[in-house]
């Protein structure tokens, strides 16, 4: 067996998030012995809570364009990996300080892991979701296959990017959690998860719109439902500047505190 000596940057990073993929998925899943059931319970539960409120409210089961479980499954979906995207961010600096030790690893390094590890997570829950819904004869196969997956990778990388932001502050500020953690709950309502944007007075609309997540959620609707029409001005370019920005924006941070973040 022969032992490779000189290996590049790449090939060390490599092996790091390696050996940091292994470490974290072990740790999310076998940590609570509740996790891999919560992972596919927690949306379940929602869309089961949701369809019942709307059941008893006697209000109309379809938006315009797409039937109402699947739309509301697909949004909530895109929401959940955004938001996980971040959650899991805040708190994977302080959850790795032991591996900055070594010199190879750098706390940016768990940030992408864990986000990289959500985005996984999420797909196959959302699979298992679309194919239980498509044995209870909800339509929620995509109409276009290739434009959803890059929709969901929008997504994707912006929860990751804002992720990149949140973990330098919130391991400079810890009160960050905290605050995000009240700030999700009225951004799950004002993405159009559950309540159709259409049918939110027109002067609230610009306001609306000025949420990157409703871009991605909508755009990403009108992937899986072919005749579905969402509100004028949604913009995917718009998501991918907001993305971009703050990508770079937590590199930047990333940089500048680098020494704060591993010794703190």
């Amino acid at each position: 067996m022969t032992i490779q000596l000189n290996r590049s940057s790449w090939q060390v990073t490599l092996d790091v998030w390696r050996a940091m993929f292994l470490r974290e998925i072990v740790s999310r899943i076998s940590a609570d012995r509740f996790g891999w059931v919560w992972l596919i319970l927690e949306p379940i539960l929602h869309i089961v809570l949701f369809v019942a409120i709307r059941m008893l409210m006697g209000r109309v089961k379809f938006i315009p364009g797409a039937e109402f479980v699947p739309w509301f499954v697909i949004g909530m979906m895109g929401f959940f990996l955004f938001r996980q995207g971040i959650t899991r961010s805040m708190g994977a600096i302080n959850g790795n300080k032991a591996l900055f030790a070594y010199r190879q690893v750098q706390p940016l390094d768990a940030v992408l892991v864990r986000c990289f590890i959500e985005g996984i997570l999420k797909t196959l829950v959302l699979l298992i979701i679309i194919a239980g819904a498509t044995l209870l004869e909800y339509h929620i196969i995509p109409h276009n296959m290739l434009g959803a997956m890059a929709m969901w990778a929008f997504i994707w990388l912006l929860g990751t990017s804002v992720g990149v932001v949140l973990s330098v502050v919130n391991t400079v500020l810890p009160e960050t959690e905290k605050v995000m953690g009240l700030i999700m709950l009225p951004l799950y309502f004002l993405s159009g998860v559950m309540i159709p944007l259409q049918f939110l007075p027109h002067a609230l609309h610009p306001y609306l719109l000025l949420n990157p997540v409703v871009h991605g959620i909508e755009s990403l609707r009108m992937q899986f439902f072919p005749h579905y029409h969402t509100i004028n001005g949604i913009d995917l370019m718009y998501m991918a500047y907001w993305a971009l920005g703050a990508l770079f924006l937590g590199l930047a941070l990333h940089v500048r505190y680098r020494i704060r973040l591993i010794a703190k």
